[in-house]
């Protein structure tokens, strides 16, 4: 039997496969969903949301999406680039003016030399990662940002701030008195750049980066369980955070930065636009279809159709990758059909480093949504879950 192009034998491929990950205790439980042309035609929860308490995952089980945010965030700056409040060329110290003086870090006899940016970091830079910005934990300049409180005592690998007490754009002017690791368009370096765009928002627009998202992107779309800290009332569903062992297997992570994180009893202060926000399934798969729908959903607009189309359109050439793939405003591209596995050209994603990713495929209409609390993961599900989507695709609309 076929059904909206997927063959559901082959569907039901994808509950053998994901129960192996759980029964083989390399995950603790996730959610699966895929969208064609905006229909449901998969969606299931596999294993535990909290595998000590014996609570059972479900399908509106609340992620930790961590670099996920990255997409929404994005999003939100080209909503005030096409309000003429933001524009891609402008130096990012037009809003942080500690960036006037930006400095980048070079490993000598020595140990390290900083030199001046040969010119302005733009925001253009920040959303495409060619910044040269990164998240500290180089050898080169990774004493300099702990001792600034960044980097890698800023827990998991310099990203996290929810247990931060100070404003983001706190954090961030402080950030730019740093030196960066490479000069400004040279590199794809990932790191720290779209949680400096989330102080670009909050500068531009008057409003605290939660604020503006949940007024532009989340609450016009829909998206109810996608927030940056959730309410103690629901934290239950706040799926638990595990930790791969040596043998691949996972035990629970221990609470703080490392682990569960603050993301119900922190400050609630750090609105981190690289890595911050919690969402479901359901929610983050509604801001994908948006994207792939050209900037509106159900009456909605969010974006023009070129705003959303230069999320996805590669802008960095072979910087990011030279097998096929780029990165966007926002998303990292396929450029080629053969880059990434099974991915159609066109298509874009990205994931997050508690286990979560998706896939965005424009020419098939597919959104591909996998969410699991792992980290650090050893699986392959970032490959493997797009594989079996693809296999399962039996009338495809690609030529």
């Amino acid at each position: 039997m076929v059904r909206e192009g997927f063959s559901v034998a082959r569907l039901a491929r994808i509950d053998t496969v994901l129960q192996r990950y759980v029964d083989s205790a390399q995950v603790a439980g996730m959610v699966a969903l895929v969208l064609k042309d905006g229909v449901p035609v998969y969606e299931r929860a596999f294993g535990w949301s909290d595998r000590e308490a014996q609570r059972r995952m479900t399908t509106d089980a609340v992620f930790r999406i961590a670099s996920q945010t990255k997409g929404v965030t994005s999003a939100a700056v080209m909503a005030l680039v096409e309000e003429g409040k933001i524009g891609l060329n402008d130096p990012v110290s037009r809003f942080i003016p500690s960036f006037a003086r930006s400095t980048v870090a070079v490993k000598s006899d020595t140990g390290r030399v900083v030199a001046p940016a040969r010119r302005a970091i733009t925001i253009r830079d920040l959303l495409t990662h060619t910044s040269g910005i990164s998240y500290g934990t180089d050898e080169v300049v990774a004493p300099l940002y702990a001792a600034a409180g960044l980097g890698p005592v800023a827990g998991a690998s310099g990203w996290y701030t929810a247990d931060k007490s100070e404003p983001i754009c706190t954090t961030m002017s402080r950030l730019g008195t740093l030196p960066f690791v490479a000069q400004p368009g040279e590199k794809w370096v990932y790191g720290y750049s779209t949680d400096i765009l989330g102080c670009v928002v909050e500068k531009a627009s008057g409003l605290a980066l939660d604020a503006f998202i949940r007024t532009r992107i989340t609450e016009p779309l829909g998206l109810s369980d996608t927030r940056f800290f959730l309410p103690a009332a629901q934290r239950a569903r706040l799926a638990a955070v595990y930790a791969s062992r040596a043998d691949g297997t996972v035990e629970r992570a221990p609470d703080g930065p490392r682990g569960q994180g603050d993301y119900v009893d922190g400050p609630k202060v750090s609105f981190a636009g690289g890595a911050g926000l919690l969402s479901t399934a359901h929610d983050y798969a509604r801001f994908l279809e948006m994207i792939r729908r050209g900037g509106a959903l159900d009456g909605a607009r969010v974006l023009s159709p070129r705003a959303a189309e230069l999320m996805h359109t590669n802008m960095v050439g072979a910087l990011h990758s030279t097998d096929g793939l780029g990165y966007g405003l926002g998303f990292e591209t396929i450029d080629r059909f053969g880059a990434n596995l099974l991915g159609t050209e066109g298509s874009y994603g990205w994931g997050g480093a508690y286990g979560t990713l998706y896939r965005v495929d424009p020419k098939e209409g597919l959104v591909m949504v996998l969410m699991h609390q792992t980290m650090p993961s050893r699986t392959d599900l970032n490959t493997r879950f797009p594989t079996l989507v693809y296999q399962a695709l039996v009338q495809p609309r690609r030529p």
